[in-house]
């Protein structure tokens, strides 16, 4: 059994985890978890194609860019939570018990980026969730009373 790297986990969860890389280096290319995590992010970046082409009142896209925003938010969680599982843990899991190199600073960088990433993320998938529900409610008003 290889050793894995938690300052490695950690940053494929920052850089490409909305596609489940961090959990293919952890797990090997069967882990079914992983491939869970390519559907949601495909269908959110064909929401953000579509709202490109189409304008901002494409239905479809409204509901298919939160998807890549929880995607995203979710990578950004599980940077962190192997950015902060102290090393012996982390050996005790991922290495069988066998002790590797310290993390160091690599890992302490990643949940920083993966934090303010997460937070930006989550914040802005929020806002614009709430916002195309509040205007559809309104236009909703405005056809029932005309």
């Amino acid at each position: 059994m290889t050793a894995r790297s938690k300052t490695l986990a950690t940053w494929l969860a920052f850089i490409a985890g909305s596609m489940g890389f961090h959990r293919f280096y952890l797990h090997g290319l069967r882990d079914v978890w992983g491939w869970l995590h390519v559907p949601p992010t495909l269908l959110g970046l064909y929401g953000v194609e579509r709202m490109l082409e189409l304008g901002q009142d494409d239905r479809l896209a409204w509901a298919l860019i939160p998807l890549l925003g929880l995607a995203l938010a979710a990578s950004m969680l599980a940077a962190i939570v192997y950015g902060l599982t102290p090393d012996d843990r982390w050996n005790a899991r991922y290495n069988g018990g066998a002790s590797g190199r310290p993390s160091g600073w690599l890992a302490v960088f990643g949940v920083v980026g993966a934090l303010f990433v997460g937070a930006t993320v989550l914040i802005a998938t929020i806002a614009f969730s709430g916002q195309r529900y509040f205007e559809s409610q309104v236009e909703a008003g405005r056809q029932l009373s005309q």
